[in-house]
């Protein structure tokens, strides 16, 4: 049996005959196996009606209304349904029977959609939310999807509820292979999405998360951070070009605060409080996690502050101003000036506070995961295992040395 064919069929309900002795006439569609019945509006008697030929029967002026109404309804139905077939990829008996009223049918969203809702109210709270990288990212990964889209099915969009288990390795396996992505670009990726994903099961849009059964393949990453020689080197070599110099400054700023890129950039005086301990402490909001934190100002840190508080520029910013883009640049320069064979960057900043300020220096994890702002301990965990491991290590091979002079 084909369910995509659109049955309809007049019935009479005998259990309902009226004053007259007139039966009620309902019309049953038939779309996809599933029934919609609703009423005509019509009576006939129970006797002139001839279900096999669908017509009222004797002829007359009465049968011949309803011979005539029905004919029309019928009709209706089929404009309505092939209306359909050419606007929506999806549709059930109920769209049918609502076009046909006249009335709104359930429209079906599609993914390129929920996506561009997403960027375009993240957009809006850009300075407020979100900074301008991370709003970066899901136009990037609105690219990504839409390219796969047309790659595999030839389409700009797809209908929420088509998007499977399936789907989702289709497109992992699409982003490995065609656009050559590392699997920890790839986990992002389809972070991202379900994000998405996550926005359109919290509107309605569907009711099924794909994501139920889907497990990201794990990634070992390897933590680059500056050892306690390479952060001295850095600390005590003066370049001759001032942009060079004041990034230089910069970077070993966050080697001893953790600031991310967004939050060094945006650092003001008001964001320099006293502590519980009467002690200088940077007191700000994480933009990634909107989780707020507290670092001590340290010796090294509160100097750079001092050298550029002559220079506070007219945004009242505490560090001279740079785009992301211009500091990781020219941190690659210092670095082959250097000989650094390390590839510098930002993050790598934040990565030495946590390893060779902190960790290095017997700090515990959970204070660690609380200076830098994590959400969760099981974050500060997985990035930093290894490095305590190596810690641990260390302490076991001088130990070892104590009890061999015993």
């Amino acid at each position: 049996m084909n369910h995509n064919i659109l049955k309809i069929l007049f019935l009479t309900n005998n259990t309902r005959i009226n004053a007259k002795g007139e039966a009620p006439i309902r019309c049953r569609l038939t779309f996809n196996g599933i029934r919609k019945i609703f009423s005509t509006g019509l009576f006939i008697n129970p006797n002139h009606w001839e279900n096999t030929l669908q017509i009222a029967n004797p002829p007359n002026d009465s049968n011949s209304y309803i011979n005539t109404q029905l004919s029309l309804i019928k009709q209706d139905i089929n404009q309505a349904f092939l209306f359909l077939k050419v606007q929506k990829n999806t549709f059930d008996a109920d769209d049918i029977y609502l076009q046909y009223k006249g009335e709104n049918i359930k429209v079906e969203k599609k993914l390129i959609e929920v996506f561009e809702i997403h960027n375009d109210s993240m957009k809006k709270l850009i300075g407020i939310e979100y900074s301008k990288s991370t709003h970066s990212k899901f136009i990037e990964a609105k690219s990504h999807t839409t390219d796969f889209l047309k790659y595999k099915y030839n389409k700009k969009d797809i209908n929420l509820v088509d998007i499977s288990l399936k789907f989702l390795h289709e497109f992992e396996i699409y982003l490995k292979s065609e656009k050559k992505h590392k699997q920890i670009t790839i986990n992002k990726s389809i972070q991202r999405l379900r994000k998405i994903i996550k926005l359109a099961l919290s509107e309605g849009f569907i009711i099924t998360d794909p994501f139920l059964l889907y497990k990201p393949k794990r990634v070992e990453t390897q933590v680059v951070f500056l050892t306690p020689k390479e952060l001295k080197e850095l600390e005590n070599h003066k370049f001759s070009q001032v942009r060079l110099q004041q990034v230089c400054d910069m970077f070993i700023f966050c080697c001893y605060t953790g600031l991310a890129y967004s939050e060094m950039s945006s650092l003001t005086k008001k964001n320099i409080v006293k502590g519980f301990d009467n002690k200088t402490w940077i007191d700000m909001y994480r933009q990634k996690t909107k989780k707020q934190f507290k670092v001590p100002l340290l010796p090294k840190a509160k100097e750079i502050l001092d050298k550029y508080k002559s220079n506070i520029s007219r945004h009242n910013k505490l560090l001279p101003i740079i785009t992301n883009q211009k500091f990781n640049s020219y941190l690659k320069e210092i670095a082959e000036i250097l000989g650094f064979e390390k590839n510098l960057t930002h993050h790598i900043g934040r990565k030495t506070f946590a390893t060779t300020v902190l960790l290095y220096n017997d700090v515990p994890m959970e204070i660690v995961s609380e200076l830098l702002g994590h959400s969760k301990m099981s974050v500060t965990q997985a990035h930093y295992a290894k490095v305590v491991q190596s810690k641990v290590s260390e302490h076991m091979a001088k130990l070892n040395i104590k009890l061999s002079l015993k």
